[in-house]
This record gives structure tokens, sequence and C-alpha cells, in this order.
């Protein structure tokens, strides 16, 4: 997938403000409709522009549309890194976007969520509180917390990136640190509720509140899905070939597990209930991956060729060879 550089689109630079790029778009709209142009990549063009203005026009999308493109050029390979958008706080609801006729690079960041409009249901409470009593608007943002944490519960600092555009039309970052206990058990996409941390109500109404929606953070040991956890757990030949009992880590603590004669790299061997805490838990899977010890000494080499002259072992026998 390529990056879209939406500036370049544009025709504006990064630092333009919010001003600058609705009159570029209406120029670049004005020059390139399908039912005026004569241009024959006009479509295109039109369809391009409009894109780029979706996420430029928003104080939000446009923020995180910074960070992730920090120092990317137009045209090169992209994906989105994990956990890119954690961290950014959004106003309105937090849903599934009609991404429907832009480019694979808009639906991946911003296909599954960064919705900005107002939340009809808070324009309906507002409405019925009557006069200026309005119910503050609800805000949302997904942080990434540790997978230990989901076993434990915690109470972490969280700093989240608010945008808003400043006196002179430019798009600004802030930044708010909140402490938020995590619950035992939690689970990715799951939403912590923190009342009256949205937007301030107006006259007497209620404060809006503040949705975290869950999603860990990559670890070098465990992978998640869902409310199960899985472990690559390094053996050694003699372990996975006459089986061993070992000692293997868990998000809560080291456990002992038996590994079974003539295990093979690959096979998953689920330890049940030392997942993810819930009713019911989740499941640990460990997946073996035999690992060889390194010749790299004369004894190590000798010990090398005697396992090839008496084993005489070929493991591409089923290729034919």
């Amino acid at each position: 997938m390529d990056f879209q550089d939406y500036y370049s689109v544009m025709g504006v630079e990064r630092d333009a403000s919010q001003d600058e790029i609705k009159r570029a778009y209406k120029k670049l709209a004005r020059k390139y409709h399908p039912d005026v142009s004569k241009d024959p990549d006009a479509e295109t063009r039109f369809k391009q522009v409009g894109e780029a203005y979706q996420v430029l026009k928003d104080p939000e999308k446009r923020a995180a549309y910074d960070q992730v493109g920090a120092n990317r050029q137009a045209g090169e390979d992209f994906s989105p890194p994990p956990g890119w958008d954690a961290g950014f706080e959004y106003s309105g609801s937090y849903g599934t976007e009609d991404a429907a006729g832009y480019s694979d690079f808009f639906e991946s960041l911003f296909g599954q969520g960064f919705q900005s409009a107002r939340d009809p249901s808070q324009e309906a409470r507002g409405r019925a509180s009557g006069g200026f009593n309005a119910h503050g608007q609800d805000h949302h943002a997904k942080v990434l917390i540790e997978v230990e944490d989901a076993y434990r519960g915690a109470t972490r600092s969280i700093t989240l990136n608010v945008s808003e555009v400043d006196a002179s039309g430019h798009v600004v970052t802030k930044q708010r640190t909140l402490n938020v206990k995590i619950p035992k058990g939690v689970k990715r996409g799951q939403k912590i509720r923190l009342t009256g941390q949205g937007s301030p109500a107006m006259g007497q109404g209620q404060a809006g509140d503040l949705y975290l929606e869950i999603e860990f953070s990559p670890h070098s040991v465990y992978t998640v899905d869902a409310h199960d956890v899985y472990l690559d757990l390094p053996i050694t030949p003699w372990e996975a070939a006459l089986g061993a009992s070992i000692k293997v880590p868990t998000p809560d603590g080291a456990v002992d597990m038996k590994i079974p004669e003539g295990t093979l790299t690959g096979k998953k061997m689920r330890l049940r209930g030392r997942g993810i805490p819930g009713k019911p838990p989740g499941d640990l899977y460990v997946v073996p991956q035999i690992t060889l010890p390194p010749a790299n000494n004369a004894a190590a080499k000798e010990l090398y060729r005697q396992m090839e002259k008496e084993l005489a072992y070929n493991p591409r026998t089923k290729l034919g060879v």
C-alpha cells in the first residue's frame, strides 16, 4: 500500500492553517469537478482532493495523520504500525466510518473510527435538557496496556493527545495525563468509562464522559488473541526428543510444564485457564520452537559429527531427495 501525501494533493504546506486548507479545497474542487473540468484525470483528482480534505479539515484526524506520516514520502510502501492511533483523544462517536470511494490508505487509517461528528444521541440529550443545559460531548481514545496488567489489574498514568485549533487557525496538540484503573481481566476492545472527563457541559448540564478502548502493547514474549495468550517457547533438541519437565513463563508467573517425548516444532500445547482472567478464563498456548546449540568450539563440532554418523537422519526424505 502506498503512502498518500495529503498536503501535496492539496498543494499546501504542512503548517497550513485550517482556513488555508479550506480555500485550497474549494479551488481544487471547482477545478477538477467532473461536471466542469475537461481534464482526462479530473474524476481521479477530484476524489483525491476530497479524500485529502476529509482528513486535513478535521483537527483530530489531521493530528493523527501528521504523527503517522512524519518523514514519509508519497508513494513509499506503507502499513500502519501497531497501535499507531493510541493516545489520541477524539470527540464525538468512535465507530465505523463510511470509507467507500476512498483509497486503501484512507481506509486502513480512518475506516474504523475517528468520527468527529457530534453523536446524535448526545444532541438529543442536549435538546431534552432544555435551554443551554446541554450534556457535554463524550470523548474516545485508544490506549495501550501491557498484557500483565490484564492478569493482575493495575493503576496506570496515561497521557492523551488532545488536538484543537488555536487563535491563528492552526492545529495544535496538547496533552493531559490521567490516572486510570485497569481492571483485572480486561480484554482487547473493551472500553473503560471515565465519568465527566469528556467535554464540559453548557449551562447546568452534565459533562461528557471519556471512553478508553483497550489495546495491548506489542510484547516481546506473548501475543494475545481475544482472551487467549500465545507463547513461542524455545526448547532443546534433547528436551523435544526425550521429553522433559521445564519452567514456562506466563504473564502471571512461571509454571511447571511437561514436554512430551517426541515433541515437534509448532505443536501447540494448552495450559488451561492460564490466559486472560475471566468467567471463563482464557487459555495459554505454548508453541515449542526447537533450537540448536551452536557448534562454536571443537568439542561441539565433534558432537555434531558423531550425531551425523550415528543417527543417519535425513529430514528431506519426504521430498524425494
